[in-house]
């Protein structure tokens, strides 16, 4: 066996129906008594019914969470958490929401606790992209790490299938990248694999029956798993252009790296055989890029970056960007490469490796 160093988060984790009702116990557990709730507009009454077990510990609903986390969003919920002399923060939502969430936890030095409604991952992770100065920056910091997490499938059977999708598929990202040689260990081959099985597994199902709980189940625990593989630290080329894309030419994040994977999964497949094997076994697949796209294609999600508001003058700019502050990646980074990897995404066609 080869050599590896491997990291865990200490999360908690609270998994199940009905679970979201320990909020207030949860709070109380972390010994803090001024709790604010961040969460994006559209969730602010959501918010406000999930949180009113916190009783007197809540002290706000600050519903003002935005996509990628513009650094304004950030400071404005930062002073809001000062105002009110917080000592611990709640998010409510999906990743936007957690991203506020961690964006305050980190300057102002507080627990987050993060009740979770989408497939994101970022739950699970220490990092946070925030928009600066029109690019999307990364900020690392265990303060980031949410200390509770809850996941309750009741909170997610009324996620439209449009948005079940993307989200689903951003966390089979994290699990794809985690399993490059540069980053794997083999706990979190374990843990990847099964998440990629338990998220191609649930999606069909949902997009046939919404309302279908015990694959909602099935998603919320993929979504737990490949966001363990998220929060090892894994990036590659993958996340380095949904980061550009997204932040670059403010596109939705979730779909973004929808479009991309099968296309960066194809940009490695030569140099990471035995992970393409994996990936593709557990897509029940020949390969892993065709076996990605496929189920995207069955699942009904985007494939096309043109379809998402991506603007074809807009490619060479982002091969430019992703050659620059790169992640680290199995194969070097080829601009010719990219570039045309950016042009078969432009068009949603079939992933090919360049």
């Amino acid at each position: 066996m080869e050599a590896f160093i491997h990291n865990t988060n200490p999360a908690r984790v609270v998994f199940g129906a009905g679970q979201v009702q320990r909020l207030g116990d949860e709070v109380e557990r972390l010994g803090c008594s001024r709790t604010l709730v961040v969460c994006t507009p559209g969730r602010a009454e959501m918010a406000e019914t999930l949180s009113g077990s916190l009783g007197s510990r809540r002290v706000g609903i600050h519903a003002k969470a935005r996509m990628h986390v513009p650094i304004e969003t950030a400071e404005a919920g930062r002073a809001v958490t000062r105002e009110l002399n917080a000592d611990s923060v709640v998010s409510i939502g999906g990743g936007s929401a957690i991203g506020l969430g961690k964006a305050i936890a980190l300057e102002c030095d507080i627990p987050l606790l993060s009740v979770v409604t989408t497939y994101s991952g970022s739950e699970m992770t220490s990092a946070c992209g925030m928009v600066e100065g029109g690019r999307k920056v990364q900020h690392h910091s265990p303060r980031m790490l949410p200390r509770v997490v809850i996941y309750d499938s009741e909170l997610t059977v009324n996620l439209p299938p449009a948005i079940s999708g993307p989200s689903g598929f951003n966390a089979i990202a994290h699990s794809v990248g985690s399993m490059y040689r540069q980053s794997s260990t083999p706990m979190l081959r374990l843990t990847s694999l099964d998440g990629i099985r338990a998220m191609a597994s649930a999606l069909p199902r949902i997009m046939a029956d919404p309302s279908d709980l015990e694959a909602r189940d099935d998603a919320l625990y993929g979504a737990w798993l490949c966001g363990m593989a998220a929060g090892s630290g894994a990036r590659s080329i993958h996340h380095k252009l949904a980061h550009v894309v997204g932040g670059s030419f403010d596109l939705p994040h979730a779909e973004s790296h929808t479009i991309l994977l099968p296309h960066s999964t194809a940009y490695n497949a030569d140099v990471e055989p035995d992970a393409m094997t994996a990936i593709a076994d557990a897509l029940g697949a020949k390969t892993a890029p065709q076996g990605l796209y496929e189920l995207e294609k069955s699942v009904g999600t985007p494939t096309a970056l043109k379809d998402i508001g991506m603007p074809e003058a807009g490619l060479d700019r982002a091969a430019d960007e992703a050659m620059e502050n790169s992640y680290p990646n199995p194969r070097p980074l080829d601009r010719a490469a990219i570039r045309v990897l950016l042009e078969n995404a432009w068009h949603g066609n079939p992933p090919v490796t360049v």
